[in-house]
């Protein structure tokens, strides 16, 4: 799922394109898209995008008779900048967003349709849906440390929990977590004043390397591919690669249709931590460190 700093590359990336320009048709493929009837999506053809923001990680196009349209890409949305007129052919391709100077278009990979689209009268309506996480760059370190201790959860859940923290997703939090040499299961309630200081540095730190990075790119061309892996990260996506800290095997947790990446070296002293597939087929045999796992795998 695009994340803080790809929200970020494509809110920097469409400014040049659209603010100022008529959106002069829309082009909806897909009947599970749009999540509204009223207003009437037809209300915003003719009119001027005003401005863009974001709502966690959501886009949203304010247009110049104060609706405002909600973009949600969920997992497998993306968006496309191409040539005016785009043809929607193919079943990937959900939308199209057309200006004067180019077509705005949406796609979402796999069967699945959880992208979405909401139109609101207003910014105070629009804003209902905000989950109400923090943004972390306006906050302060006891701000930040109060959001996360609002309930004792383990850091992956709490950094990745959209009520808590704004933008932050499986991706990012994998890499806030290596860079800040703390275990992903580690409970909020159970952290030091260090590493509370070092979490709420290294999140800032982790978030704006990429934003930097990705704005770089978009300010170039397009992001026309953005993905959660990326060849420079150092976690994330990386299982069985070696930790470019300490050269360790990157490990994983898998649930559901996530994966959490992490060193055990970096971050959980050396222990493995139990992965609940694995762990039902091992049982008793599962692995607690690196040593014990390197030999399990020479069995």
């Amino acid at each position: 799922m695009p994340e803080l700093p790809d929200i970020t590359a494509y809110l920097s990336a469409l400014e040049p394109r659209i603010i100022g320009q008529p959106l002069t048709h829309i082009r909806i493929a897909s009947p599970f898209l749009l999540r509204t009837v009223q207003p009437p999506i037809e209300e915003i053809e003719g009119h001027t995008v005003r401005a863009l923001h974001r709502i966690g990680k959501r886009i949203v196009f304010e247009f110049d008779n104060r609706l405002w349209l909600v973009l949600h890409l969920m997992i497998a949305g993306r968006l496309h900048w191409r040539p005016l007129g785009a043809k929607l052919g193919g079943r990937n391709n959900l939308a199209a967003f057309d200006f004067p100077n180019g077509s705005l278009v949406l796609t979402e990979a796999g069967s699945r349709r959880r992208a979405s689209l909401h139109l609101f009268l207003n910014e105070a309506a629009a804003k209902e849906i905000d989950p109400g996480g923090i943004d972390v760059f306006a906050t302060d370190l006891e701000g930040f440390r109060t959001a996360l201790t609002a309930e004792n959860r383990t850091l992956k859940r709490a950094l990745t929990d959209p009520r808590i923290l704004s933008g932050i997703g499986n991706a990012y939090s994998d890499e806030i977590l290596h860079a800040a040499h703390l275990s992903p299961i580690l409970q909020t309630h159970k952290l030091t004043n260090e590493q509370w200081q070092r979490l709420y540095t290294i999140t800032r730190e982790t978030l704006q390397l990429w934003i930097d990075r990705l704005t770089t790119e978009a300010a170039q061309a397009f992001p026309e591919k953005v993905t959660a892996f990326r060849k420079d990260m150092a976690v994330h996506g990386r299982f069985g690669q070696p930790c470019p800290t300490c050269g360790q095997p990157i490990q994983r947790i898998r649930y559901a249709d996530n994966e959490t990446n992490y060193c055990a070296e970096c971050q959980t002293g050396g222990k493995v931590l139990a992965d609940r597939s694995l762990s039902r087929l091992l049982g008793s045999d599962w692995p607690r460190t690196l040593d014990e796992l390197e030999a399990l795998k020479k069995r």
